[in-house]
């Protein structure tokens, strides 16, 4: 509105104008390619100060469930007691909905990752973003009977209009403190130690049990460096909490 009203009253300078539009677009569009960003709203990079206080930690796991993966990554879980987040898509969700009631059986939580995990989400209007949102809503929350109260984007990109779209919806954006690019580093010894750098009170760790990247021996990455950044946590005495827990 304010460029518009410059280049009515003073039109010789609609270079300026153009520039300053230009910069803008480009300034948001950066904000948006910057997961952790909490520029265009409220996003959780930490868990909140009480949690850190508590000495807590979130292990968050993306873009399942997979009918190979999950069900070895619920097995480490257990092994060790550690409740995890796990941010599902929709879609995938409907083709394994046993797998996702395994996962709230064995006390984790599932959460919004959208219904389709569109590569052009970050791209979407209001009305898209709504819908796509809330069809993850309502496919998860008919599965596991519980709605979700986070929400991850794809990528963890995004746009000026999904704050809006998840105080509508109810929901909490949240990205993450430290990850280590598992769905295309295959060196896990690589990416372990990058999660285990970056491990502190109140630090949201990313790891995805689909698409997850291949160890030279075929393993997914996921399954060979969960037991290490487990230990390495216990042994720094973090308590691992799912976000929900997080609030409390």
């Amino acid at each position: 509105m304010t460029a518009l009203l410059v280049l009515i009253t003073t039109p010789q300078h609609w270079r300026w104008v153009l520039a300053s539009l230009i910069a803008n677009h480009l300034l948001l569009t950066m904000v948006g390619l910057w997961p952790r960003s909490t520029w265009l709203g409220k996003n959780w990079t930490q868990l909140p100060d009480a949690a850190i206080a508590r000495n807590e930690i979130a292990l968050t796991i993306d873009d399942g469930p997979d009918p190979e993966v999950t069900p070895q990554v619920l097995d480490i879980l257990a092994r060790y007691s550690v409740h995890a987040t796990f941010f599902c898509i929709g879609d995938v969700a409907q083709r394994y909905p046993e797998l996702c009631r395994d996962i709230i059986k064995r006390g984790h939580t599932i959460e919004n990752h959208s219904q389709r995990h569109h590569h052009n989400f970050s791209l979407m209007g209001i009305k898209d973003l709504t819908q796509e949102i809330q069809a993850a809503q309502t496919t998860l929350t008919g599965i596991t009977g519980q709605p979700p109260l986070f929400f991850r984007a794809p990528a963890g990109l995004r746009n000026p209009f999904l704050d809006p779209v998840l105080h509508k919806l109810g929901l909490q954006l949240a990205s993450w403190s430290v990850r280590a690019f598992d769905t295309r580093v295959g060196d896990a010894d690589k990416v372990a130690r990058a999660l285990i750098q970056g491990l502190h009170a109140g630090a949201i760790v990313l790891l995805h049990d689909a698409h997850a990247a291949r160890t030279d021996t075929g393993e997914p990455v996921i399954l060979k460096v969960l037991p290490d950044v487990i230990e390495a946590a216990l042994a720094a005495q973090l308590r691992f909490v799912t976000l929900r827990q997080a609030c409390s």
